[in-house]
C-alpha cells in the first residue's frame, strides 16, 4: 500500500509552476516500539511537565519557549513571535539557485524525500525542471517549512522523479580538517597496498539491502511472539568474545594471514 501524502504544495522556477507532492524516502514505521507501563497495574504511564522549583504540574496554556541568556535567566517567546519569522509561504518550493552536482558534501545531507508531480497537468513542467537539472549536472537549492521549521533543501533528479534532501544548518556541521589534520600524512608502502587491495577484491560483492538488516529487532520480535504464545523467551544470544589486539602489530604478517584465511573461507 502506498503511503499517505506527507506534504502538498508547488514547485516553482521563475514563472514555471506545477503542483507537487512530497513523501519521506525512509520510514521507521516497522521499528519495534515500546510504551512505558506501570508494572503493578499494566497501565500506560503518561508524562507531564513539572515546574522545576515549585514541583507543581504546568498547564498546557502556561507553557512558553525560553532562550537562556544566563543562569536561571530566560527570554520568553510566544508561539506567534516564533511563527512570525518563518517563510510567508509554507507550500511553495521556489528554486532560488542551482549549484554543481556533488558540490554539496554528504555531511550536509539530512533527510531524503521523494518529490512527485501532483497531477497530470503539471507533469510536463515537472519533467522539464527535472531533466534540465540532469542535463546540466546541477541541483536546485530552495527553502521550505518542514517539520515545523524553515529548512534549506536540495533538489536532485532521480529516475522519473526528484529527491528532495533537507540540509543541515550551518551550526550543525563540523569541519573535517579540525580532526583529519591530526592524522599523519605519510603514504603506506606499496607492498602493503597490494595486499590490502587483494583483501578488498576477495570481499567485494554487490550491494544488497539485507546487509543492513537489524538483528536486534528480529530477536525482539522473536521474544514478543514467544511471550504472546506463552512460551519461554528464546535463549539470549551472547556476543562472541573479542580478543584484544597487541599494541605492536606486524602489518605485513597480519595481512598475509588474513589473505590465507580468506582463501580458506572461499574454498569452504
Amino acid at each position: 500500500m502506498a503511503p499517505r501524502t506527507f506534504w502538498k504544495g508547488y514547485l516553482k522556477l521563475s514563472l514555471v509552476t506545477c503542483p507537487v507532492t512530497l513523501m519521506p524516502a525512509t520510514t521507521e514505521g516497522e521499528k519495534v516500539r515500546f510504551h512505558t507501563l506501570n508494572a503493578r497495574t499494566g497501565n500506560r504511564v503518561v508524562s507531564q511537565y513539572v515546574d522545576s522549583v515549585t514541583e507543581r504540574p504546568v498547564r498546557d496554556e502556561d507553557e512558553v519557549k525560553g532562550y537562556e541568556r544566563g543562569e536561571n535567566d530566560y527570554v520568553m517567546l510566544e508561539d506567534d513571535e516564533i511563527e512570525a519569522v518563518a517563510l510567508e509561504s509554507t507550500r511553495t518550493i521556489d528554486i532560488d539557485m542551482f549549484v554543481p552536482d556533488h558540490s554539496i558534501g554528504w555531511v550536509w545531507y539530512d533527510r531524503p524525500h521523494f518529490l512527485l508531480p501532483g497531477d497530470e497537468v503539471g507533469q510536463e513542467a515537472f519533467a522539464v525542471i527535472r531533466d534540465a537539472m540532469a542535463a546540466t549536472g546541477t541541483v536546485g537549492i530552495s527553502r521550505v517549512v518542514m517539520y515545523r521549521r524553515e529548512r534549506a533543501v536540495m533538489l536532485k533528479p532521480c529516475d522519473k522523479g526528484i529527491v528532495l534532501w533537507t540540509l543541515r544548518y550551518g551550526d550543525e556541521v563540523r569541519e573535517a580538517g579540525d580532526y583529519f589534520d591530526k592524522v599523519g600524512a605519510e603514504k603506506p608502502e606499496a607492498k602493503l597496498m597490494t595486499l590490502v587491495r587483494k583483501l578488498i577484491d576477495e570481499r567485494s560483492t554487490q550491494w544488497d539491502a539485507h546487509m543492513v538488516d537489524d538483528p536486534v529487532q528480529a530477536r525482539l520480535l522473536d521474544i514478543i511472539a514467544a511471550k504472546q504464545k506463552g512460551r519461554k523467551k528464546p535463549a539470549r544470544v551472547r556476543a562472541p568474545k573479542v580478543e584484544t589486539p597487541d599494541n605492536v602489530i606486524d602489518i605485513m604478517t597480519a595481512l598475509k594471514k588474513s589473505i590465507q584465511a580468506e582463501g580458506q573461507r572461499g574454498s569452504r
